[in-house]
């Protein structure tokens, strides 16, 4: 059976300036221990870092967390590579970007860093990045594995049998995360709530289930076409819940502007992949 390996999530500040959101990525290594230039240093050196749809970030760093730490996990690494390919940019690779196909689409950083951290749930629930900043919202449009359900499961499946004969007792044990967003609302919210919980639960789906808008023009149009239908579903959450409820659920105040999908990712990324 493969020995298991820690892996370690970590966020900086997303691509503009006092965003409440955080960029994620996963490696094997400390990053506060080893000090890689770039991602072919951390290949050349054996280690495997995991893109999440970004660029290379040797430390992490956020507004109260100096380091960008979110979290580690003992993991079957090669899940983990099976699942998403490490040490490869998820603009250019396929592969790396494991189910979570069409940026802005399909998901986000932190649904493709979530799919890495899969590979942690041997001993327990998987390791996510829900401590990142804009993490509620995020999985509230997305979910924590992203959109693309069937897909996402047939590949668990297929990684899974791949490396079976390495990691059989690790892998069979292993089971879907519980749905974060709705134990968050529901502990914030409480018994009393419960109709407001299901109202807004009945919006979480409605959001995971729309259909994205036609993209058309460059980059720049595209990103602010999917952002500003996050950003109405967004706004129907806080007008169901109120201002003093949406922040605390969403973690910052409501009315904020809250950008998920980087421009100059929606730039270089090529989709691929099928919707549901």
């Amino acid at each position: 059976m493969a020995s298991p390996v820690t892996l370690f999530a970590w966020a900086t500040p997303a691509f503009f300036s006092g965003a409440p959101v955080d960029h994620t990525w996963v490696t094997d290594f400390d990053n506060q221990a080893h000090n890689y230039p770039d991602a072919n240093a951390v290949a050349a050196a054996g280690a495997n870092y995991w893109f999440c749809w970004g660029g290379y970030h040797a430390h992490g760093g956020t507004p109260g967390n100096p380091t960008g730490f979110l979290g580690r996990q003992a993991g079957t690494v090669p899940l983990a590579k099976c699942l998403v390919q490490a040490n490869a940019d998820s603009n250019t690779m396929p592969a790396a970007r494991g189910t979570i196909y069409s940026y802005g689409v399909d998901g986000v950083c932190h649904q493709l860093a979530n799919q890495v951290l899969y590979a942690t749930g041997a001993s327990g629930a998987q390791l996510t990045v829900r401590r990142a900043r804009g993490y509620m919202a995020s999985t509230f449009l997305y979910g924590t594995y992203g959109k693309q359900h069937s897909a996402w499961a047939a590949k668990i499946q297929s990684c899974s049998q791949a490396i079976v004969a390495a990691a059989r007792g690790e892998v069979s044990k292993m089971a879907m995360a519980p749905d974060e967003f709705e134990e968050h609302a529901r502990l914030v919210l409480g018994d009393k709530d419960a109709a407001l919980l299901q109202e807004l639960l009945s919006l979480r789906d409605e959001a995971r289930r729309s259909v994205p808008p036609k993209l058309e023009g460059g980059p720049e149009q595209q990103a602010e076409a999917l952002n500003a239908a996050n950003q109405a579903m967004l706004d129907k959450a806080a007008a169901i819940l109120g201002a003093e409820k949406f922040e605390r659920i969403f973690g910052y105040p409501a009315g904020t502007k809250i950008d998920l999908v980087d421009p100059s990712v929606q730039r270089q990324s090529r989709p691929q992949g099928s919707h549901e």
